[in-house]
């Protein structure tokens, strides 16, 4: 039988009692410093593989053979898999063991890196990228959750997933970068190569440093975990090749239709079984609902911020691979110190003032943004809007994290985290997905114009886009005024559920 959830008020000033992981460690038995640069060496491998492939892709194809039409499946593998799974990779954390499965996803990412990296064909990559992305899913939910229960609820986890998101948020833009250095230097394989030592180097000090949690009593919900995860990949698959097929065409409407259908049947199992996979009594928790709402906008208009900007320097200002990624390194700098310095103050000023200041602050650098023209405006547009939009996410990727995971207790951090990690992963396709027809809309609309080149017509459209990634910023604020409370719940008041 399942209790109810609750959720009090803390004093902003007051620290949350310390509590330990699982099975007894403290973080200060383990050597946190070594625990954390681990975890999040391997959380920025996985963030970085969502960019760094991309400045490769016409290198691959000239390689491998990709038809034009084929080459979006060396991306859409692999955040097929990843999206899929992530909320089944972060459940079976909590019940078989997170360091075991760390290990385990560390294994499928090296062994699918090197597997892509040696591809002598266009299909034996697209499915090595599928393995990698299956890595991936295990990977990030577990080392998430493993740094949540590793560190004392309060200040000290605070610090320490202020480190993960400057880590996570960075990633994006420095695989544009590191992409475009390897590509232009030791070619296209190297991108999947360097995976290989890093992975290798985590699996060996996974032991050392690393101590296994407690494994939950119970069974995993089989038929809940393959309805969850089929309508996960029919969603995301969905929303990966909306652009390509058409939006209204029957395989896009067939699959959101499976995709919901599958959703409601997985709620209803979720209601009728002894251990469900979700609890769902866990969304009573109002920071966590919120947190994962915000996030199923905010890094969603983020990258697709990226993708955008990313075609305008490169198709409008004609830009080289390695100088579009130089362009993002303020970003990154930026986001680095901010999401670190945030953390600090969290207790001070609250989740829910946090996240609804750093949300407008991105949306007025997301309207920034919309004065791009034909003309070279890096230092008078894309510059300030970039550095505008760091100051809005930098803070709110960490604080997001902390309310999706505060006052869950350590036997549903996985949970928790796999929750934060699909959201965000489901959220980066719908939101580029709706930028993407409404630049193209626009575009073609303007093409149509007399007078209007073709560079006149694109900007136009992606003046558009980050319009919409304007909009899904202002969503996520009224998100954080209307669905946060101002203070976090602390690991006592939150009730978890019994068998």
């Amino acid at each position: 039988m399942h209790t109810s959830t609750t959720e009090t008020s803390t004093s902003p000033h007051k620290t949350p009692t310390p509590h330990d992981t699982a099975n007894g460690q403290k973080s200060s038995d383990k050597h946190p410093l070594f625990v954390l640069i681990l975890l999040c060496s391997a959380q920025f491998m996985v963030v970085l593989d969502f960019s760094i492939v991309n400045v490769a892709l016409p290198a691959i194809q000239q390689d491998l053979g990709f038809t034009t039409q084929n080459l979006q499946w060396i991306v859409t593998a692999y955040s097929l898999t990843f999206g899929g799974f992530l909320l089944l990779g972060g459940r079976i954390g909590d019940l078989l063991g997170r360091r075991r499965l760390f290990t385990i996803g560390l294994l499928l990412f090296a062994f699918a890196s090197l597997l892509g990296g040696i591809a002598q064909s266009a299909l034996w990559l697209v499915i090595a990228r599928a393995v990698q992305g299956l890595g991936a899913a295990i990977i990030s939910p577990t080392s998430f959750s493993l740094i949540t229960t590793t560190f004392h609820e309060g200040p000290e986890r605070n610090k320490a997933l202020g480190v993960v998101g400057a880590v996570a948020s960075s990633g994006f833009a420095a695989g544009a970068l590191l992409g475009g250095l390897l590509t232009a230097g030791p070619g296209w394989r190297w991108v999947l190569f360097v995976n290989v030592p890093v992975a290798l180097v985590a699996i060996v000090l996974t032991p050392l440093f690393l101590t296994e949690t407690k494994k939950e009593k119970g069974q995993v919900d089989v038929l809940g975990a393959i309805t969850i995860t089929v309508s996960l990949v029919a969603l995301v698959y969905a929303l990966a090749q909306g652009n390509v097929v058409g939006w209204g065409s029957p395989q896009t409407l067939l699959l959101v239709t499976v995709a919901l259908l599958l959703l409601g049947a997985f709620v209803f199992i979720e209601t009728r079984v002894n251990v469900p996979l979700i609890r769902l009594s866990i969304f009573r928790l109002r920071t966590l609902t919120g947190a994962n709402l915000i996030g199923l906008f905010a890094p969603g208009a983020l990258g697709a911020m990226i993708f955008i900007t990313t075609l305008y320097m490169q198709k409008v200002l004609g830009y080289a691979p390695t100088t579009t990624g130089f362009a993002f390194l303020p970003m990154a700098l930026v986001l680095m110190i901010v999401s670190n310095v945030v953390s600090r103050v969290v207790p001070r000023f609250g989740v829910q003032r946090l996240l609804v200041v750093g949300m407008l602050i991105m949306t007025v650098g997301l309207l920034l943004m919309t004065r791009i023209s034909v003309e070279n405006t890096f230092w008078t547009t894309l510059l300030p809007g970039t550095l505008v939009i760091a100051l809005g996410i930098g803070p709110s990727f960490t604080v997001m994290a902390i309310a999706a995971t505060t006052g869950i207790s350590d036997r549903e951090q996985g949970l928790a985290s796999g929750l934060l990690n699909t959201m965000q992963q489901v959220g980066s396709g719908l939101v580029l997905a709706v930028v993407s027809v409404v630049s193209a809309i626009q575009t073609a609309a303007l093409q149509h114009e007399r007078g209007v080149s073709a560079k006149t017509a694109l900007v136009g459209g992606f003046q558009y886009a980050f319009l919409v990634c304007a909009v899904f910023a202002l969503l996520s604020a009224l998100i954080a005024l209307f669905v946060l409370r101002q203070s976090i719940p602390t690991t006592k008041s939150a009730t978890t559920a019994q068998s």
